[in-house]
């Protein structure tokens, strides 16, 4: 692909997803996103009404068929564009991984069932409710977006806690069900004919629900059913309070965020020009820096400079380094070995080391210096040697990153 259409696509991909104030093309587009969707779930709720079908039906169909539109042009774009959501994954596993996804699914449904009419004849105003799933939209637009993620993030990081008291509440309604049939069987065998029954009855007194189609009416079945209904407010209120407490905290967390504008988008590094640096005398535009690195900052002296590809690097320039930082799940264990007169790396070069294939020196820290390892570079006493490695070696200190 040529890197204009690669430009173009990347833009049009700015415009479809969620933008921020300043784009307000972006923006444009959310709004009429939403209108869209505000849309079509009305008319589907008016369509509903026969008196309001009957008036206004053709109305109703051409602004149903609009919308359907948009949400095929949009879906259309989200597929054209999928490579530039993922963009770890090539461009079929890309769209793939977009089509199979909660929101694919969503925007395919949003439309399909309109063009169905033939193989569903009766099932298409059915499937037309399944749009309904599309207001889910709705909470991506500005605060809604993170109100959303606060349902996700609570019940995750929540997830062993609520495992735990909904078993407990599954071994007291097991429990209760079968004593309340051993107690109640014989004088109502009609109701409580197996332990199904006693688990029914356990279940609507346990969440309070309470229809009143099966309850005890021997006297240790009512004192048990008391027992059981206090019993049940306790433990229908763990789960209750966990997420409450969950939700608390999550929302505190985006309230301090919102204050004190903080993000966690990029991560920052400063480093000094020494006289000898390769980048002294440099222009930032001549500086060899990989993808997704970029000078934020230069202090010199006194002075706080916004770089630009036309700014000369001098020593003891203070460069501000930003970059995305590392998401994984688990972090990168390291190992810093300390190198004693006696340790058998002392006095020798990197390249001589028998490291294997599983360690990697990242780094030598040589009194107040900070030094990039290469094959030539000799060891000495009271350097400190920084190791991404899976073996246990002796004397080494363990740190998560």
């Amino acid at each position: 692909m040529s890197k204009k259409w690669l430009k173009r696509r990347q833009r049009i991909f700015q415009i479809i997803d969620v933008g921020y104030d300043l784009d307000w093309v972006s923006r444009g587009y959310d709004y009429v996103n939403v209108a869209a969707i505000v849309l079509n779930l009305t008319v589907s709720i008016l369509y509903t009404y026969e008196t309001i079908r009957a008036q206004y039906e053709p109305i109703l169909l051409v602004v149903e068929a609009i919308t359907v539109a948009f949400f095929v042009i949009d879906y259309i774009l989200r597929l054209i564009t999928a490579r530039c959501m993922y963009k770890e994954k090539n461009e079929w596993k890309a769209i793939r991984k977009y089509v199979f996804s909660f929101m694919g699914i969503v925007d395919l449904l949003s439309f399909l069932p309109y063009f169905l009419p033939v193989i569903f004849p009766q099932g298409t105003i059915a499937f037309r409710m399944i749009r309904i799933v599309r207001i889910f939209r709705l909470f991506r637009i500005n605060a809604y977006y993170d109100s959303l993620n606060v349902i996700t993030h609570v019940l995750v990081s929540k997830k062993q806690q609520l495992i735990s008291s909904v078993f407990i509440i599954l071994t007291l309604m097991v429990a209760s069900s079968l004593c309340m049939y051993s107690l109640e069987h014989e004088a109502q065998p009609e109701v409580f004919q197996n332990a199904f029954s006693g688990l029914w009855w356990a279940t609507s007194t346990l969440l309070t629900i309470g229809y009143g189609d099966i309850y005890p009416i021997t006297f240790w079945g009512k004192a048990l059913g008391i027992f059981i209904s206090f019993l049940g407010v306790g433990m229908v209120a763990i789960p209750t309070g966990i997420i409450s407490a969950g939700f608390v905290d999550q929302y505190t967390n985006l309230k301090k965020r919102n204050e004190y504008g903080y993000e966690e988008d990029m991560n920052f590094i400063k480093v000094r020009v020494d006289a000898n640096d390769v980048w002294n005398g440099k222009r930032i535009a001549d500086l060899d820096l990989p993808v997704g690195v970029i000078i934020s900052l230069i202090q010199r002296d006194d002075e706080f400079l916004i770089p630009n590809g036309g700014a000369v690097l001098e020593a003891e320039d203070v460069v501000v380094l930003g970059a995305e930082p590392f998401k994984e799940h688990e972090s990168i264990r390291m190992q810093e070995v300390v190198m004693k007169k006696e340790h058998p790396w002392c006095n020798k070069r990197i390249r001589d080391l028998n490291l294997g294939r599983k360690t990697v020196i990242v780094l030598v820290k040589r009194k107040n210096k900070a030094l990039i390892p290469n094959g030539d570079m000799v060891l000495i006493k009271n350097d400190r040697v920084f190791l991404h490695t899976q073996m246990h070696l002796e004397d080494a200190k363990y740190m998560e990153v």
